[in-house]
């Protein structure tokens, strides 16, 4: 059953009173200071949204946060899940953090960086991480160690995942009643993973509020990444429309997230922190391939005659594809009276903007050399003013443990600027007039072409020497299952105690 629509409400204290009236909105934002909290969702991409015109799931809450938000309806992110999320704690490109998988050691994120809760905390933020880190499982790499006050995660990339290497979560883990590394020790929960995030998460929020300190709260669902599992409760109805348990689940665990989003907001809406809180919705790469009609077949007919297909909101790519679709996701940001409900920024933006953006705003500082993203806020205060362009780059990464990345080089990557995307060193696509990437006009544009190469192969050299985990052997234990049996045979694994909300 889903929330009912809430009503969204966030004022900021201006810290700049006594300016000039000529000041813009998007100055006095800056070093303002609300309390942030960032959901992102992982898999989920850009088309599972009811507003983005998905036909077949019902997403009332986020339905309601696109309506308050102001959106930027490009932004871009990597193909996959820990590139992205180095890029949003660096405020640079995954590459140049080490990051060019998602296993194998090369997930994780480089010990020479300074991410974005120790940039905060600077500023005075006290800040917690609720689901996904999936950027180092070893210790010196974990959340407590580098800035997180509060964490409470699964390990690897997935609930239940297990590598021959280091990324690996707590042992036969699952979705449902999933043991979570809470604070550097494990505790066994109850219910589902999702439910179980937002309810820590909420409950370390009104935690702050008591303590009447800012601070940042990283909600990073594990779902809908595969398996695709869901309660019940919410993935009945698309199986009796006829999906696969599959597809059901997926888009079950979509709804759920919705769920969630209406808890959170009626809790920050009921308790006054909406009045100092902003809130940013995105997910981490483009859509996962498990979203095809019912049947799970991408193309075809029932039994019954209906035409099947897969919505992608006429993006070309998925999840792990260089193209437009693999790496558009929703980014919406809500802050009534401050940042305009219903407008629609169409510049290219990206993960590498967070950092700077959230800097501006809680007035912290920079690391010197480390960000190479851009402070967002000028945009949020006006959708319409002037914006130079740029070029942003992607690239796939994951070749054979042991290459040498140079050879891959001009292989599964892209350049973006504004009006064009070029993929894989051979195509070329205005996106401003053909945004499903159906005509390639390469031949047309040499020109183009030409500054494109040039600009990806500066960044190319300046990313390679900082991928610092190239020649990393894997390791010979997995340190989730190495502590989790630790603790098990001392202390045992205690049962974890919710937080009573009240809303």
């Amino acid at each position: 059953m889903h929330f009912a629509r809430p009503l969204f409400v966030f004022i900021v204290c201006l810290c700049c009173l006594g300016q000039q009236a000529t000041v813009s909105l998007a100055e006095e934002l800056a070093g303002s200071r609300p309390n942030v909290i960032l959901v992102m969702t992982d898999d989920q991409g850009y088309p599972p949204v009811g507003r983005h015109g998905h036909p077949w799931i019902e997403t009332p809450n986020l339905d309601s946060l696109y309506d308050q938000s102001t959106r930027f309806t490009r932004f871009l992110v990597s193909p996959t899940c820990s590139p992205t999320r180095s890029a949003l704690m660096t405020g640079r490109h995954p590459l140049k953090n080490g990051i060019t998988h998602t296993i194998l050691e090369r997930e994780r994120l480089t010990l020479d960086a300074t991410i974005l809760p120790q940039i905060l905390k600077q500023a005075g933020y006290t800040s917690g991480i609720f689901g996904k880190w999936h950027l180092g499982d070893e210790e010196p790499y974990q959340p407590h160690q580098r800035g997180f006050d509060e964490t409470f995660i699964h390990g690897a990339g997935g609930i239940g995942q297990a590598y021959d290497c280091s990324c690996a979560d707590a042992p036969d883990n699952s979705y449902f009643d999933p043991v979570i590394r809470h604070n550097g020790s494990f505790v066994k929960t109850e219910g589902f993973c999702t439910d179980v995030f937002f309810t820590a998460a909420m409950g370390w929020i009104r935690e702050q509020e008591a303590l009447n300190k800012p601070f940042f709260a990283y909600i990073a669902t594990n779902a809908p990444h595969g398996p695709f599992l869901a309660p019940e409760e919410d993935k009945q109805r698309f199986l009796d429309m006829g999906f696969s348990q599959e597809t059901a689940g997926f888009y079950g665990m979509v709804e759920n997230i919705d769920d969630n989003i209406g808890r959170l907001i009626t809790m920050l809406d009921s308790s006054g922190l909406s009045e100092n809180t902003l809130v940013i919705f995105m997910s981490d790469n483009g859509m996962t391939g498990h979203g095809a009609g019912p049947g799970n077949k991408p193309l075809g007919e029932t039994a019954s005659g209906k035409e099947l297909f897969l919505y992608n909101a006429e993006m070309k790519g998925l999840k792990g594809s260089p193209h437009e679709g693999g790496v558009r996701v929703p980014f919406f940001v809500r802050w009534p009276g401050h940042i305009k409900a219903g407008a629609e920024v169409d510049r290219i933006a990206a993960h590498i903007d967070l950092l700077p953006t959230l800097a501006a705003l809680t007035g912290a500082s920079l690391p010197q050399g480390q960000v190479e993203g851009r402070n967002l806020l000028p945009l949020m205060e006006d959708p319409q003013r002037e914006w130079s362009d740029r070029y942003l780059f992607t690239h796939v990464a994951r070749w054979p443990k042991g290459d040498e990345p140079n050879e891959y080089q001009w292989k599964n990557f892209a350049v973006r600027n504004q009006r064009y995307r070029f993929v894989n060193n051979s195509e070329l696509y205005d996106i401003q007039n053909d945004p499903g990437e159906t005509n390639n006009i390469i031949d047309q544009h040499p020109e183009v072409v030409k500054e494109m190469r040039k600009a990806y192969d500066e960044f190319w050299q300046a990313a390679r020497p900082l991928m610092v985990n190239e020649q990393t052997p894997n390791s010979d234990t997995r340190p989730f299952h190495v502590l989790y049996k630790r603790q098990q045979e001392t202390t045992g694994i205690p049962q974890w105690d919710p937080p009573a909300l009240q809303n």
